[in-house]
């Protein structure tokens, strides 16, 4: 197999509709913000990952396009806070080299720093990076993830169970390299950061050819992650979308349209109905982009949109990423051009894109990924690339000088707690939406489930990201038959705050007798005598009235529920 050519295509002006735009609101200023560096880079991690509040960024590299090549380290770039990178991937991810063609950041040991997957193309073992707190990585591959080798173009994190841990799921295209055909692979995690092979349990049975992605979503609106594997390869082995039984056992369904040469997927709402829709990046007819529309918003009709493309031509694309590049409230579109200057649609609000030229700086590089984040935070959200294959492989950075954000993260859903025994805890998990998407979500201050027995919530608890769009928190056990109230606050990079709508749920029990003081569940002169041995005193526990006064009140309490 040879590599893809990169000879741009010159396309006829035919009922092309495309808006000028006066001023470049993306410029490249690589020069001032990257180090340079000519490496062979093939996706993009970004993450805070030293926990100082701003996002820093891994370069997954790796010589080689068909054939092995070079073993590369996995850049680490740290920002200073305004956007200026500095590589210290020496000093964090020491003696690290490999074919890395996927590098995802999540947090598998529950100690709320975000730990580094790294998967291997040419049938090499995927890689567990462990997170110190101060963003250095160990490499705890040995003891955390099961010994197997694969050709991965994707490893990501989701938490399939719903119990609040990040599992793993991995292309694995075979024992050459990823254009061969393997059983993709599911570990699961223990809770501690130990993962054990589950994929003959939990996947569909069947090799799929050339697998270059794998993509967690709840794409039925169930409150579980579905996954999506996306494929290079043609009839029978196009990509396919995969439903959870909400318990992390995967079937095939989602009557998803057929598609062929895809390299990446990417999930959104692009018409602002409440379900992620899907794009193919290179997916198309005669290598098009080809956007699906979650019909009915359970995952299990689609409809080819791709026409809603305008122009969408035939073209060696890579990677794409939703964005609201205007503050309008819909998602738009940056694509990744192999050989040639990013493409950038704007979203007319019903999923229409139409393509903005000279909103972007004009490069010729050959970009294998792209991602969105607001890394000065200025409220803008800029595009990074990486690049491989040919040129000169120096990845770049687009920064935004347009519409700062304004717009809270919206609760597109929040999970309806349904009681179970008595003394349990209840998980809530909401999928939030923003000004972007990832695999692994935007990128919040702070996601926190509010609950408490009046509608103020006086109480609250962190909720985690457990995959694409979606995070869990738990509510602790309550007292017995008393009224819940609860919503999700987020507070997103750009520091604005959206809340869900307040949900409701009752305690399971018997709510409590206030007179019964011992306890007991009656009502008797054990506890009238608690009352007269307390008189005029504040004796805890001794004071139904909640008053901090044992007085007539209190008596009063007790000897109407006498005999409860």
């Amino acid at each position: 197999m040879t590599p893809r050519s990169t000879t741009l295509v010159v396309l006829m002006p035919l009922a092309v509709a495309c808006v000028a735009e006066a001023q470049i609101q993306f410029v490249d200023q690589t020069t001032t913000r990257f180090p340079v560096q000519a490496e062979y880079t093939n996706q993009i991690g970004v993450a805070d990952i030293d926990g100082d509040g701003d996002l820093d960024m891994c370069f997954a590299n790796g010589q080689g396009y068909s054939s092995l090549g070079a073993l590369l380290k996995p850049r680490i770039y740290i920002n200073n806070g305004a956007g200026v990178f500095s590589d210290q991937t020496d000093a964090r991810v020491a003696g690290i080299t490999g074919c890395f063609r996927s590098a995802e950041f999540g947090d598998v040991d529950g100690d709320s720093d975000l730990d580094l997957l790294l998967g291997q193309d040419f049938n090499r073992q995927t890689l567990l990076l462990i997170n110190n707190g101060s963003g250095t990585f160990a490499n705890e591959t040995v003891s955390r993830l099961p010994a197997l080798t694969s050709s991965t173009a994707r490893a990501t994190f989701g938490d399939v169970e719903g119990d609040g841990d990040l599992d793993i799921a991995l292309c694995n295209s075979g024992t050459a390299s990823r254009f061969g055909s393997g059983q993709p692979r599911l570990f699961i995690n223990d809770g501690t950061g130990r993962f054990t092979d589950s994929t003959a349990t939990r996947l569909p049975v069947g090799n799929i050819s050339e697998q270059m992605d794998a993509l967690f979503l709840d794409a039925d609106g169930d409150f579980d992650l579905d996954l999506f594997i996306g494929t290079r390869a043609t009839t029978p082995n196009m990509s396919r979308l995969w439903l959870n039984n909400g318990l992390g056992v995967f079937a095939g369904g989602g009557n998803f349209p057929n598609d062929a040469t895809s390299y990446a997927y990417d999930a959104g709402d692009i018409d602002n109905d409440g379900d992620l829709d899907l794009i193919g990046t290179n997916a198309g007819t005669s290598n098009q982009e080809l956007l699906a529309r979650n019909a009915n918003g359970l995952g299990t009709s689609w409809t080819n949109i791709s026409s809603s493309i305008s122009p969408n031509p035939s073209s060696d694309d890579n990677d794409s990423k939703f964005f609201d590049m205007d503050n309008d409230g819909d998602f738009d579109l940056v694509i990744a051009v192999l050989g040639g200057t990013k493409r950038i649609y704007r979203n007319g609000g019903t999923g229409a894109f139409t393509q903005v030229t000279n909103i972007i700086t004009a490069s010729s590089d050959s970009s294998l990924d792209v991602k969105v984040a607001d890394f000065d935070g200025d409220g803008r959200y800029d595009i990074v690339t990486g690049q491989g294959e040919s040129g000169s492989f120096q990845n770049r950075i687009y920064m935004n000088n347009g519409a700062v954000d304004t717009r809270p993260p919206v609760a597109v859903r929040t999970e309806q707690v349904v009681p179970g025994a008595i003394g349990t805890t209840h998980p809530v998990r909401v999928t939030l939406r923003d000004a972007y998407t990832s695999h692994m979500g935007f990128h919040a201050r702070t996601v926190t489930l509010r609950f408490g027995t009046t509608a103020a919530m006086l109480q609250s608890v962190p909720m985690k990201l457990t995959g694409n769009s979606m995070w869990r928190g738990v509510i602790p056990a309550q007292t017995q038959g008393v009224v819940i109230y609860y919503s999700v606050r987020c507070v997103d990079a750009a520091g604005i705050t959206g809340e869900s709508p307040t949900l409701v749920y009752t305690e399971p029990g018997t709510p409590p007798i206030p007179a019964d003081l011992n306890g007991d569940g009656h009502v008797d002169g054990a506890d009238l005598s608690i009352v007269l041995a307390a008189y005029g005193t504040s004796t805890p526990g001794a004071d139904p009235s909640g008053d901090g006064f044992v007085d007539g009140i209190d008596l009063a309490i007790v000897l109407a529920a006498y005999g409860l």
